[in-house]
């Protein structure tokens, strides 16, 4: 699996040095259409882990529509710094070359933004 910048400004590991509070984690995949069963049979596998960690709230997996095989991971943690600890682990580390070769990730951490009238931090 390759790993791909959301943010050329910002990496995903630089983010995962970040102490402060809650995060989302945005992870989405693209798949070629043959990799599609094995993708989702690790994922899951490196999901059952990842709830194992310390820090773990949850985590959702989305599909695009219409024959898509791009995917999208959400997992709230309680820190990018849990999260982090949990990414750079051995186990998980081992686990990423048990993805096709066809599956590009590109992760990216977010808080919530308060938008008056609209939405709360």
């Amino acid at each position: 699996m390759r790993l791909r910048e959301m943010d050329e400004r910002t990496t995903y590991l630089q983010q995962l040095q970040d102490d402060g509070g809650p995060v989302v984690l945005m992870n989405q995949f693209n798949v070629a259409p043959d990799d599609v069963e094995r993708f989702l049979a690790v994922w899951a596998e490196d999901a059952a882990f990842m709830k194992q960690q310390p820090g773990f709230i949850s985590t959702q997996l989305h599909r695009g529509t219409a024959g898509s095989t791009t995917f999208m991971n959400v997992a709230v943690w309680e820190s990018a710094r849990a999260l982090g600890e949990a990414f750079r682990s051995p186990e998980f580390q081992n686990a990423v070359a048990r993805y096709p070769d066809s599956a590009v990730a590109a992760p990216h951490v977010f808080k919530k933004v308060a938008v008056p009238g609209v939405c709360v931090a």
